[in-house]
């Protein structure tokens, strides 16, 4: 089980979840009704986003160490 959480596919698939969990959240939320913000005024965009910045955050929560030893 330790060894599956190391892997790094992992990470990037819980990123992906969370970040477009987090994205349609804040476009259903917060977004922008009169279409004339880029992300935020369209649900697939919004939630594309928040996966990129998902995968880039727990990628680089993974790769320092933040839990467990340096790779």
């Amino acid at each position: 089980m330790t060894r599956f959480l190391k892997n790094r596919f992992f990470w990037w698939g819980v990123g992906i979840i969370t970040g477009a969990l987090a994205g349609y959240a804040y476009y259903y939320f917060y977004g922008c009704t009169s279409g004339s913000c880029a992300i935020t005024s369209n649900p697939w965009r919004s939630s594309g986003y928040g996966a990129m910045m998902g995968v880039l955050l727990f990628d680089g929560l993974h790769r320092k160490g933040s839990w467990g030893r340096e790779e």
